[in-house]
């Protein structure tokens, strides 16, 4: 009976992997992807695919399809169909407006420049758009919300914020896009995202999250922030920072899974290498621990 009650709570496990198709994964994204994906099957449960690409400009022509090859590649497969955010809109703008009605969004003209001096946007337009004339962004009163935020991340322990003193994060940009942190918001919500396993460069991107997920009445997630890959100059592995993309020959992908595997703290025999993919992933999978991460927030490639 113990065991089937066990089995149920497992099944009930969804995870997901939500790369920006700004350009391909790199080694920084597959330690990301792969610790998603382990938990999420050593737990029996679904791992499933979004592609956040809610900003054109930064997502070139076949970026989504490369990136769906490279994770194949690395026996990354996911359930279900794969999910994009320019589909979403309609969601999005829903939660806009339900949010209003609450009183925790404003209109803002301001630009970036204008307040450049200071470390968080002032909120000079809570009251009123400075600028009524110009176009507007749409911002968080993270003053209103849910303050502190206090969460319990799996890795590193107790986590307390207090949002207002982040800023009141953009929603919707002045150009009618859609930002990061609503529409992940809304995305975990409407998949049925149970946990969260993403690198710790989103660790303060969470409170406002909370913040989102208590005022819309949505279902908060368990969080898990792995540590970010950085290079040897101590900068995290980006797109930007030009890092290497991933491979898709198999010659390739078999030691930089190993190596992947190792940057996540799980046992691995350095025989395995060069074993296939699938025997890799399967071993680690069973292994799978995710109390032998290092409580660290970054470690080197």
């Amino acid at each position: 009976m113990l065991l089937h009650v066990l089995e149920l709570l497992m099944s009930h496990y969804r995870g997901r992997f939500a790369p920006t198709p700004s350009g391909p994964l790199h080694f920084g994204s597959l330690v990301a992807a792969l610790g998603s994906f382990l938990d999420a099957r050593h737990a029996g449960g679904q791992w499933l695919l979004r592609i956040e690409d809610i900003d054109p400009p930064r997502c070139p022509p076949g970026a989504s399809d490369t990136i769906l090859r490279q994770l194949e590649a690395f026996g990354l497969t996911w359930d279900g169909p794969v999910h994009y955010q320019h589909d979403r809109s309609d969601s999005y703008q829903q939660a806009l407006s339900c949010l209003g009605k609450l009183g925790l969004v404003y209109p803002c003209s301001c630009s970036r420049r204008e307040w450049r001096e200071h470390p968080i946007y002032p909120g000079w337009c809570r009251d009123g758009a400075q600028a009524p004339h110009k176009s507007q962004a749409w911002r968080l009163r993270s003053d209103l919300g849910l303050r502190p935020v206090i969460w319990h991340d799996r890795l590193l322990g107790e986590q307390a914020f207090d949002p207002a003193e982040l800023g009141d994060t953009i929603l919707k940009r002045k150009d009618g896009l859609w930002a990061y942190q609503l529409a992940v918001v809304v995305d975990d919500a409407d998949q049925g995202i149970s946990d969260v396993v993403r690198g710790a460069d989103l660790l303060d991107n969470t409170p406002w999250q909370r913040q989102l997920q208590k005022a819309l009445g949505l279902p908060e997630p368990r969080y898990l922030h792995l540590p970010l890959i950085v290079g040897r100059d101590g900068k995290k592995l980006s797109k930007q920072n030009l890092a290497p993309a991933l491979p898709c020959d198999d010659d390739q992908v078999r030691p930089l899974l190993y190596r992947a595997l190792r940057a996540l703290d799980q046992p691995v025999e350095k025989s395995q290498q060069q074993a296939p993919v699938a025997e890799q992933l399967a071993a680690a999978i069973e292994r799978w621990d995710s109390t032998r991460l290092q409580p660290v927030t970054q470690r080197d490639c």
